[in-house]
C-alpha cells in the first residue's frame, strides 16, 4: 500500500488527476463565521431577516442535528480541510502570530498544549483531493490556518491556501470591518435598502459567472459576523431599533448584530444570485455552514447552553443548510447528528471519488433519499482555556442566554446516539445530557446512570488515545500562571 505521504505527493503534482466523471456538480461551499444556530429566520428566529438564506433552506435541506467541528475558529477549519478531529490534527485551538502557550490572567491547574501555527502541508485537504478528481479549486475570504503573515488573518507564502490545493485565490476582507483598520472607516449609509459593494463578494461573483471548463470547488469562506459588529449602514440599525422589544437584554450589541446578520444575508444573495445568472443552478451543489457557535456578547444561543468557545451545544451546533436540484428534494428537515469533518467524504464522494482514510463519512446517499446514517461518535477535543485575557474577571458558569463570556476549561465531548458527554480534565469531571429531549443540557445524568457515564468516557478517551490527543498537563504549581 502507498504510504500517505507518497500518495500526497502524487496527488499534489497532479500525477493522479483525472476526468471528473460524467454528470459530477459544480460544489459552492459557504463558510459564515459565528453564524449561532438560531440565527436565521428560517431556524425560527422571530426578528432576523434573512430572505436569501430563507430562500435556500426552502430549496434544499436543513439539518437541525449539524455540529462544528469545534467551537472555535481555525480548529474547525483545519478539521473541514482535512475530514479529520481536532483531535486529530493537534490544531485545537485559533492560530497566532509567533509560536507559544496560552498566557492565562490567573493560576490554572493545568496547562494547555503548545498553538498549532500552520495547517501541516503534509496534510491533504479537500482542494487537494478534488483537484485529483478533476476539479478547479477556488477559496475566496477568511483562511485563518496558517500563523498570521504581516498583519491579523494574513494570508502565509508557505501555508496559506495556495499552497494547500486551490489554485485560484482571493486574499480580501471586502466590507468586512476588518478592512476599516489605518483610518478607513466608511461614510455612513442612510438611503433604505442600499447596501455597501464589497470586494470580496464581487470576486466570487466574477468568479462564478465566468466559463468554466471543468466542475469546480469553490469555498467563499466569510468574515461575516465575526467582531467586530460594526456597519455604516444606518438605516437597516434604525430597522432594528424599531423592530427589537426595548426589554430585550443587550439590546445595543443585537441590534448592531442584527444588522450585520442581514449584511451577511445581502452578499451571500449576491453569490447565489450569480449561480442562477451563469445558468450552472440545476449543476450545482451548495452547502452552507457555520465555523462555530454565536459569539455570547451578541446572538441569544438559546435554547441552546453556552456558546462559542466551549462544548455545550451553544459552541457547536450550527446551521447547515444543502441544495442540490435534482438530488435533494427542497423543503425538508434532516435531525440526523452531522458534523464538519464529514464535508471532505462527502464532497469526495460526490465528485466519484472515496476518502476512507478521515473521521468523516459520506453524507451523499443521505443527501439524495434521506436514509438514516450508521449509528457513530462524534469527538470534540478543546484542552484550552478560554478567554485568555479577562479571565480572572470570567464567570465561572455557562448558562442559557446569559450573554457572558464564561470560563471554559479544558475538556472533551462525544455524542453517541441521544447522549453527549462532556469530560473535564480538571477534576476529572464527567457530565451526560440526553441532547434530544434535553437540547438545553440543564439535567446532567451521569449521577442517575453512572454506568452509561463510565462507559462512554472510556469510549471516548480510546478514542482520542487513537488519534494521538494532545491532553493538558499538570502546572508546577498552582501559582504559576505558564
Amino acid at each position: 500500500m502507498l504510504g500517505v505521504w507518497l500518495l500526497h505527493l502524487l496527488w499534489s503534482g497532479g500525477l493522479l488527476a483525472a476526468t471528473p466523471a460524467e454528470g459530477c456538480p459544480n460544489i459552492l461551499f459557504i463558510l459564515v463565521d459565528d453564524l449561532g444556530w438560531s440565527d436565521l429566520a428560517c431556524y425560527g428566529h422571530q426578528w432576523h431577516d434573512t430572505p436569501h438564506l430563507d430562500r435556500l433552506a426552502g430549496e434544499g435541506l436543513r439539518f437541525t442535528n449539524a455540529y462544528a467541528a469545534a467551537p472555535i475558529c481555525s480548529a474547525s477549519r483545519a478539521s473541514i480541510m482535512t475530514g479529520k478531529t481536532t483531535a486529530r490534527t493537534n490544531f485545537e485551538f485559533v492560530t497566532k502570530d509567533k509560536p507559544g502557550r496560552q498566557q492565562i490572567d490567573a493560576p490554572t491547574l493545568l496547562r494547555a498544549p503548545p498553538f498549532t501555527l500552520d495547517l501541516p502541508l503534509q496534510e491533504l485537504t479537500v482542494a487537494e483531493r478534488l483537484a485529483a478528481l478533476g476539479y478547479q479549486t477556488a477559496f475566496f475570504g477568511k483562511w485563518h490556518l496558517n500563523a498570521h503573515f504581516g498583519g491579523y488573518l494574513g494570508w502565509s507564502p508557505t501555508h496559506g491556501p495556495a499552497q494547500q490545493g486551490f489554485e485560484f485565490t482571493k486574499q480580501d476582507f471586502g466590507n468586512h470591518p476588518y478592512a476599516w483598520r489605518g483610518g478607513n472607516r466608511p461614510d455612513p449609509i442612510e438611503a433604505n435598502g442600499v447596501f455597501a459593494d464589497d470586494s470580496m463578494v464581487q470576486g466570487v461573483v466574477e468568479y462564478l459567472e465566468a466559463e468554466h471548463k471543468q466542475p469546480f470547488f469553490a469555498c467563499v469562506s466569510s468574515f461575516y459576523v465575526h467582531t467586530p459588529v460594526q456597519t455604516p449602514l444606518t438605516w437597516l440599525v434604525n430597522k432594528y431599533d424599531a423592530k427589537i422589544p426595548a426589554e430585550v437584554p443587550q439590546r445595543k450589541q443585537r441590534i448592531a448584530y442584527a444588522a450585520f446578520l442581514e449584511t451577511l444575508d445581502h452578499h451571500l444573495g449576491q453569490v447565489l444570485e450569480a449561480v442562477e445568472r451563469s445558468g450552472q443552478r440545476d449543476s450545482t451543489l451548495v452547502v452552507l455552514m457555520s465555523d462555530n457557535g454565536g459569539h455570547p456578547e451578541y446572538t441569544a444561543n438559546g435554547p441552546l447552553r453556552g456558546s462559542k468557545w466551549n462544548l455545550y451545544e451553544g459552541g457547536i451546533r450550527v446551521p447547515m443548510l444543502v441544495r442540490w436540484p435534482g438530488h435533494v428534494d427542497g423543503g425538508k428537515t434532516s435531525c440526523e447528528p452531522v458534523i464538519g469533518y464529514d464535508l471532505l467524504p462527502t464532497f469526495v464522494d460526490i465528485a466519484g471519488g472515496a476518502a476512507d482514510d478521515v473521521d468523516g463519512v459520506s453524507l451523499k446517499e443521505h443527501l439524495r433519499n434521506a436514509s438514516s446514517l450508521e449509528p457513530r461518535k462524534l469527538i470534540w477535543h478543546f484542552p484550552y482555556y478560554h478567554p485568555e485575557k479577562g479571565y480572572a474577571q470570567s464567570p465561572d458558569s455557562i448558562g442559557v442566554d446569559d450573554f457572558e463570556t464564561s470560563r471554559t476549561h479544558p475538556h472533551s465531548a462525544m455524542r453517541q446516539g441521544d447522549f453527549k458527554l462532556l469530560q473535564f480534565y480538571e477534576q476529572d469531571a464527567t457530565e451526560l445530557y440526553d441532547v434530544v429531549h434535553d437540547i438545553a443540557e440543564q439535567d446532567d445524568l451521569s449521577s442517575r446512570f453512572p454506568s452509561r457515564a463510565a462507559e462512554m468516557k472510556a469510549q471516548l478517551q480510546a478514542e482520542l488515545v487513537e488519534m494521538q490527543a494532545r491532553f493538558p498537563t499538570p502546572t508546577h504549581s498552582l501559582d504559576a500562571v505558564d
